[in-house]
């Protein structure tokens, strides 16, 4: 099971980047799956040409980037709707990454890449035999918790507090002077950056690149976020940041129980995500679970009371309801709770 702790936390990367676009800039981004498989494709070719692994960590990162930037571009510059902006780059991106894979010093054309013998960020942990114990798992929650921070620091500064303004509600950002274009397109860059990274330690972690590395996991990212916002809430900003990581591990541990019963097996695993997913997206509509989650919230408050005064940012995370978001339910329920009125169409 630590094993999927492990692949938990570095989905958490993954799932955090998802975070960025789907409930901060309410942007319908699916560019995540070809951008997970620029980050292993590049990152495990530049390990197999002998590049140092940390310095490939990074090519995968910045490969994943350049695909959310040409994304941003499409959307912005070219005026496109963003789902489909998304899902051109999504579909371009098969054959980039296969053309990437091809850049071997062999010359050979290749869909999987190998990294059995080659060093990687994590050859210590596998000479050691530690891969899924202990050490592992704390090392690479170091890690994450690091990410997290980041993506926290990013948030609360002025140019992330003009991108969740822009998520919010762009024509009000535009009106107050905020270059909407600008913090899409970072966003974007940031947020499959992060994706990028996820699939570039994934790739040393398994020890293989292959071509259909990211099919799916866009969803992976949406369950994480739902399951995390749903158990941790969205009042603050970074307990909902904890609650990816947390949704993020929870999934993957989930599917690892489901696949270890003797009714579900592998090629189950999709019909078993959307489960969760629906799961994760109608308890949040239930009486008894926003009766608890505001109990949380309510003992959270009284541990860490708000701050008197000036502040740069507040600390309750406004959501505005986007029809066309895949949380507009769970928005809908959590707004009913917190203001008394019943959601349209909510469930008891």
């Amino acid at each position: 099971m630590l094993g999927a702790v492990d692949q938990g936390l570095i989905t958490a990367i993954l799932a955090l980047g998802v975070f960025l676009t789907f409930r901060i800039l309410n942007f319908a981004d699916l560019t995540v799956d070809g951008s997970f498989t620029a980050g292993t494709a590049t990152c495990a070719i530049m390990i197999f040409d002998g590049v140092n692994p940390i310095v490939a960590t990074f090519g995968g990162m910045v490969a994943g980037a350049l695909a959310g930037m040409l994304t941003g571009l499409l959307h912005t510059k070219a005026h496109i709707d963003p789902l489909l902006s998304s899902i051109l780059v999504m579909l371009a991106m098969y054959s980039i990454n296969n053309h990437i894979m091809w850049l071997g010093n062999d010359g050979q054309q290749r869909s999987i890449v190998p990294l059995l013998g080659k060093t990687t960020i994590l050859s210590s942990l596998v000479k050691g035999r530690l891969l899924g114990t202990w050490t592992s798992v704390g090392l690479i929650f170091v890690g994450v918790l690091v990410v997290t921070l980041l993506v926290n620091w990013f948030l609360n500064t002025k140019f992330g507090l003009a991108v969740m303004a822009t998520g919010d509600n762009p024509a009000m950002a535009s009106s107050m002077g905020i270059n909407t274009d600008v913090t899409k397109i970072v966003t974007l860059i940031i947020s499959n950056g992060l994706v990028g990274l996820s699939g570039a330690v994934t790739a040393q972690y398994v020890g293989t690149s292959a071509i259909g590395d990211g099919t799916g996991m866009i969803l992976v990212g949406l369950a994480s976020v739902i399951l995390g916002n749903a158990i941790f809430g969205t009042r603050f900003l970074w307990l909902a940041t904890i609650g990816v990581v947390f949704g993020s591990v929870l999934y993957r541990v989930a599917i690892f129980w489901a696949i270890g019963t003797r009714f579900i097996n592998t090629i189950d695993m999709k019909v078993t995500s959307a489960v969760l997913v629906a799961l994760a997206l109608i308890l949040p509509q239930l009486k008894w679970f926003q009766a608890f989650i505001k109990w949380l919230v309510t003992l959270a408050s009284a541990v860490l009371p708000k701050k008197q005064g000036n502040t740069t940012a507040p600390e309750p995370m406004t959501v505005v309801p986007n029809q066309f978001s895949p949380f507009a339910e769970a928005d809908a329920a959590a707004q009913a709770n917190a203001t008394g009125i019943p959601a349209e169409g909510g469930a008891d």
